[in-house]
């Protein structure tokens, strides 16, 4: 590999911009994704408590009720530390989040750490249920269309994801309901059994609303990767591959699939904060105790610590989904990794 990158100053021109071109199209390196990440984290925990600090909510009236006199809720809000500036309020509520401590509710004073630590295993589960869901389903999808190539499967692939494409993950939640639940009385309509205390109700119970999220991100993953592959089979290397007897379940499972996966991966990777989104509405529809439910009942409330705590603890499984993402592009494409080691010295090595 270093000898295939080390410098040639007589083919620098052509092989240089193939390099530069890939190295472009590349996932980011280790360093800068940890920066950015770290960037995007600072930024987003400033919104978020922006967003809370200047709502026209007043907690220690909120808390005290309607027979509170000015003097109460004055005494009130400088316990919540409401008084305090703006700048001090927010780096004291950042360090202490960072520590873990993401400060306690208005109203049932129970810390909000603990609150999400009970609510974010519902969405862990139920979220990693649907990614599994739509890497199987739309990898299937997407291998049979590209292999089928303009085929009836083809086409019959491309017009289902077309369709699911457009649904919203509520329209599918309510049909799946009325076809499973209630027509074929297969699986419950909701409720939620954790793992730890029974695998095989916890699975009846997630099975629906995993698979009302995870039918959009497969239709995403079967397109990109029917598309990729349909790229990938046309290269010199997977002739070369036939040429020589390898069989084509080989070239196509050991070969060609690790090469076009990465748009896949991509979109794997942007379905996370969809699916953390949709879950809001499916968590209502199939009443699931989450992390969606929680905030939302905080936001009818006003209770600004647990919307602040919520929405931060979001936003770091989406940076954290992100980073898995890049780390799987870097083990699936070669070319990505060759780039990522040259960023540190740049031009050199190219």
């Amino acid at each position: 590999m270093t000898a295939l990158l080390a410098p040639a100053p007589a083919r620098q021109g052509g092989r240089g911009r193939v390099l530069a071109a890939r190295a472009a199209r590349a996932p980011r390196g280790p360093v800068r994704a940890l920066l950015t990440t770290a960037t995007v984290f600072l930024i987003s925990s400033l919104i978020t408590f922006g967003l809370g600090a200047l709502s026209e909510a007043n907690p220690g009236a909120a808390v005290l009720g309607e027979t509170a006199t000015p003097a109460d809720i004055a005494r009130m809000n400088h316990e919540f530390g409401l008084d305090r500036p703006l700048t001090e309020q927010f780096t004291g509520w950042l360090g202490h989040a960072l520590g873990g401590d993401l400060g306690h509710s208005w109203f049932t004073t129970l810390p909000v750490a603990d609150s999400i630590a009970a609510a974010l295993p519902v969405d862990l589960s139920i979220a990693g249920l649907a990614l599994l869901f739509a890497v199987l389903l739309g990898g299937a999808a997407g291998i049979a269309a590209a292999r089928s190539n303009g085929g009836r499967l083809d086409l019959a692939v491309t017009a289902v994801c077309s369709v699911l494409g457009t649904l919203p993950a509520f329209v599918i939640a309510i049909g799946l309901i009325a076809v499973l639940s209630v027509q074929a009385g297969l699986l419950p309509s909701g409720g939620y059994v954790p793992f730890g205390q029974d695998p095989g109700q916890w699975l009846r119970f997630a099975v629906l609303p995993a698979l009302a999220l995870s039918l959009d991100a497969a239709a995403g993953i079967a397109r990109q990767l029917r598309t990729s592959l349909v790229g990938a089979l046309r290269e010199n290397y997977v002739t070369g591959a036939v040429m020589r007897g390898l069989p084509a379940r080989r070239v196509l499972f050991g070969h060609v699939l690790r090469n076009a996966a990465g748009p896949a991966v991509t979109v794997l990777g942007m379905s996370v904060p969809m699916l953390i989104g949709g879950a809001v509405v499916t968590e209502r529809i199939f009443n699931l105790p989450g992390i969606a439910q929680l905030s939302l009942q905080a936001a009818q409330q006003h209770d600004v610590p647990v919307i602040q705590g919520t929405l931060l603890v979001t936003v770091a499984v989406v940076l954290i989904a992100n980073l898995a993402v890049d780390a799987g592009l870097l083990a699936l494409n070669p070319a990505a990794r060759r780039a990522a080691k040259a960023r540190p010295g740049q031009g050199g090595q190219l």
